[in-house]
């Protein structure tokens, strides 16, 4: 059973290893989506607390591959999905860069860049979706989210004003 779950760590990050468009972040939904509905490693609770520890240790967003492995099938776990979500990514981006360079400049170059950075951005958007749909934050959550946004988008505000104002919004309203 162990060699069966290492195999079905591979076969989930693998092909999310090519869609980690802009960051790890891109992928969070969909790591949430199969390792808690799909194959039940995790619930939202634990999901949601590795998804804060890889926030705040330094490194890739990825890193909560990492810890799902972990979680899931120990050190083998960890190494194998590390792997399957950085190698084959990188040896794609390795082709590619060297390609991108012959061509620099081409017109399909500028396309390409144009039609990846909205889905990098839906990408990105659909994570904050899904943590903010699992964590048990109700309402208020959604509120203190918002605001953030609002607010680091027409504001050159600190992130960590925003992270302690969130946690009074919730020591008030909430306990």
């Amino acid at each position: 059973m162990h060699d069966n779950v290492l195999l079905r760590l591979l076969l989930v990050f693998v092909p999310l290893s090519f869609l980690t468009v802009g960051g790890g972040q891109s992928v969070v939904s969909d790591i949430h989506r199969q390792s808690v509905d799909v194959y039940g490693w995790l619930t939202d609770a634990q999901f949601l607390d590795l998804f804060a520890l890889s926030r705040m240790t330094p490194g890739p967003g990825s890193l909560l591959v990492t810890l799902v492995g972990w979680q899931v099938a120990g050190w083998a776990g960890a190494l194998l999905a590390s792997l399957a979500i950085f190698a084959p990514s990188s040896l794609l981006v390795y082709g590619l860069a060297r390609l991108w360079t012959r061509y620099r400049g081409a017109p399909w170059q500028r396309a390409v860049e144009l039609g990846l950075a909205p889905v990098a951005a839906g990408m990105v958007l659909a994570a904050a979706f899904t943590v903010l749909s699992a964590a048990e934050g109700g309402v208020l959550a959604w509120i203190v989210a918002g605001v953030s946004a609002a607010v680091l988008l027409t504001t050159r505000a600190s992130p960590f004003l925003l992270l302690g104002g969130g946690a009074a919004a919730f020591l008030l309203f909430r306990y």
